[in-house]
């Protein structure tokens, strides 16, 4: 009898902590890869504390060239463009990072631009209401431009000011 409960109670404990370790490899950790160690030549990862609330962070991009073969996008029009339909809707910040980009257009032609990629971060609560206007921007943007498309990603993050 002895035997039995010993056994029983071994298995409970077994299965609680293998239980307990599913659980913990599950879970999301934040991590960050460091350089290598020059001494030992091995990598340290570090496991760094989630920071930050959640947030939707929008790429937007936009092209210059003109399918028509009208003058190119500068960089004066587009600020003025942000400034104008950008700023009012998202007030709190954004980021314009200039590039060089390239597309299939709808012609099946490969074009190659200076282009512009607009970051809007914003918490996930507004994604609804947000949604509407960064498709306005875009909008906006094909028309005021003659572009065929302006190309959007949205991905979830977390951010700490």
């Amino acid at each position: 009898m002895t035997m039995t409960l010993t056994l029983r109670f071994t298995r409970t404990r077994v299965a609680v902590a293998s239980a307990a370790l599913l659980l913990a490899a599950g879970a999301p950790t934040a991590y960050a890869t460091l350089a290598d160690d020059s001494s030992t030549g091995t990598t340290k990862t570090v496991v760094a504390p989630t920071r930050g609330a959640p947030y939707v962070e929008t790429s937007l991009f936009f092209g210059t060239e003109r399918p028509d073969g009208g003058p190119a996008v500068t960089d004066e029009q587009f600020m003025a463009f942000v400034d104008r339909e950008v700023t009012p809707s998202f007030p709190d910040g954004l980021t314009v990072r200039q590039g060089r980009g390239q597309w299939r257009d709808a012609s099946g032609a490969i074009e190659k631009e200076r282009s512009y990629e607009l970051i809007l971060l914003y918490p996930v609560a507004a994604a609804r209401t947000n949604d509407p206007k960064i498709e306005e921007i875009r909008s906006d943007y094909r028309k005021a431009f003659a572009q065929e498309a302006v190309a959007r990603v949205d991905d979830r993050t977390r951010v700490d000011f």
